[in-house]
């Protein structure tokens, strides 16, 4: 199986509720598979193979695209709850009893959803620059953005250049590097995220941040939180709430990095995670 993302063969399998799944697998069959649950409009392609393949190297990997979003079928769902129920799908389409899951700000988001749907198909949990349903600051996430948007437009930049690395050191030269990364891939690439899979997903995360909290005290699987402490998507608040309600967990907080933490780190939290997770 290949150990190196920007070459690993994009698949497709077919869920019982007949939508077609896109993803890719690669890393050590053996392990029980880590899933990745991607960030709002994130695709196959915006994940840092620099992280993707330190992972490999001793894990299992499942990186996909849940539904509506690249070469998956369907229409984007407008709830979390959906995305999670779709997630859970496409986990048993290909007959895994048990998995690991790794969910990066919506990712996480959904990976709680599908806890309270199936608590025992998962077995350990990292939560990466997200936050509790209803959390504090999580309904503003529309308003940065369209700001953080224009802003792109008018100096002709990647969104995440204002999102992932900002108000850090060496913004620039690390934004930089992320982006010219999650271009290396030469062939076989991704569909990227419409218009239409941003705006329902945003809208599912601004009735999920609104909503009802969730009891977390009733997750007992070993959670590792990961953060930034310039967090401006999911503000860092909520990953010292995650952590004070989830009981087995261990929270590690960047204090130089902001949401995009997980790869501006990839070498200290791919460490990270593949100790929590042996």
């Amino acid at each position: 199986m290949s150990k190196d993302y920007l070459t690993a063969p994009n698949k497709t399998i077919v869920s019982a509720t007949g939508i077609t799944f896109s993803y890719r697998e690669l890393g050590n069959p053996d392990q029980i598979p880590l899933v990745l649950f991607n960030f709002m409009a994130g695709t196959l392609d915006t994940w840092d193979s620099r992280l993707i393949n330190q992972l490999a190297q001793r894990r299992h990997l499942i990186a996909f695209d849940n539904t509506g979003v690249g070469y998956s079928s369907g229409k984007v769902p407008t709830s979390i709850k959906q995305m999670a129920i779709d997630a859970l799908t496409f986990i048993k389409a290909l007959n895994f009893k048990q998995i690991d899951a790794l969910g990066f700000s919506m990712g996480g988001m959904v990976v709680q959803e599908l806890l309270e749907l199936d608590s025992t198909i998962v077995r350990k949990i990292i939560l990466a620059g997200t936050g509790p349903r209803g959390g504090s600051g999580v309904s503003l996430a529309e308003k940065i953005i369209n700001l953080k948007f224009l802003k792109s437009l008018s100096h002709l930049n990647n969104i995440k250049s204002y999102l992932f690395f900002t108000k850090i050191p060496d913004e620039k030269i690390i934004t930089t590097t992320y982006l010219k990364q999650i271009q290396s891939r030469m062939s076989n690439r991704d569909k990227k995220a419409t218009l239409s899979v941003y705006l329902r997903q945003l809208k599912a995360i601004n009735d999920w941040s609104k909503a009802k909290p969730m009891d977390l005290s009733t997750i007992t699987n070993p959670t590792l939180i990961v953060d930034g402490a310039y967090d401006i998507m999911v503000p860092t608040v909520n990953s010292y709430a995650l952590n004070q309600e989830i009981k087995n967990s261990t929270l590690i907080i960047y204090s130089d990095a902001g949401h995009g933490s997980i790869f501006q780190h990839f070498e200290r939290f791919s460490k990270s995670v593949i100790e929590f997770l042996n």
